[in-house]
């Protein structure tokens, strides 16, 4: 349908990003297509070795499935402690990672911090993306593509997302850090996946940070100073009441409060 429609019609998730296309200054496209009635993209299912999410499982749903699962928790929070009630049973994980010009997502940084890769279904077939290669081609995704799924990998890590917002938890965020680490038996660091977001237009990994701490014991107390080392990775966009180089300054902050959570959490 969104093959012969042409480029005059949108595939419409949760409509939480189109609602407030005309504050954005905007044109509302002519078609939406509704995609809630697909089968299977509603489908949760938490398996031992990954997890399956459908492109329209919306937040709350995601993180009442994924509750107490502790290698999965930085899109727990991501999914479940963002926005406010009211988005979190509309906006949906396709959604929010398909919508190219949010950089404020919490989710995006939660997924690349776990490894996830997206499913893409195109009229020519689909197609498996790591997300570091969907976060770079998705501007180049026709609409006749749609994300169909997201499969997460349980590598037995411990994940967690934070977040700094000007004035309440429901504000986008000014950045936010997702990590999911793995801690030998003696408290070194085996493997380390940290994501930023909100600081440049699109998230990203820091692989300064991760292949730093990577084999050295995890202690929280030295994070900061070696965050702030690295925090020349990222070039601080600026916004209204929000100009880059306090995004950066935030960087350092966000690692701490990560891996006291980790530390705490794997003691």
């Amino acid at each position: 349908m969104l093959q012969d429609l042409g480029d005059g019609a949108l595939p419409v998730a949760g409509a939480t990003w189109i609602m407030r296309a005309p504050t954005r200054g905007e044109k509302i496209a002519d078609i939406f297509v509704n995609l809630s009635t697909i089968p299977g993209m509603h489908d949760i299912d938490v398996g031992e070795e990954s997890v399956s999410i459908g492109a329209m499982a919306t937040q709350d749903a995601i993180a009442a499935a994924l509750a107490g699962h502790s290698d999965l928790a930085a899109l727990t929070v991501a999914t479940g402690y963002t926005a406010n009630p009211a988005i979190r049973r509309a906006a949906t994980i396709g959604g929010n990672i398909a919508t190219v010009d949010f950089a404020a997502s919490d989710i995006v940084p939660a997924l690349l911090a776990l490894e996830a890769k997206v499913e893409i279904i195109a009229p020519n077939g689909g197609n498996m993306l790591s997300m570091v290669d969907f976060l770079a081609k998705r501007r180049t995704l026709g609409r006749s593509s749609l994300i169909a799924r997201i499969v997460i990998p349980r590598q037995g890590r411990i994940s967690t997302h934070s977040r700094i917002t000007l004035r309440k938890a429901g504000d986008y965020p000014v950045a936010n850090l997702s990590t999911a680490i793995s801690v030998r038996e003696d408290g070194e660091i085996a493997a380390a996946c940290v994501a930023v977001g909100g600081v440049e237009p699109v998230a990203k990994r820091w692989t300064g940070l991760e292949n730093t701490i990577t084999g050295r014991k995890l202690d929280a107390g030295e994070i900061r100073d070696i965050a702030a080392d690295y925090a020349d990775e990222f070039s601080g966009r600026d916004a209204p009441g929000v100009p880059g180089w306090y995004r950066l300054r935030l960087l350092p902050v966000l690692a701490e409060k990560a891996f006291r959570f980790i530390q705490k959490n794997h003691a």
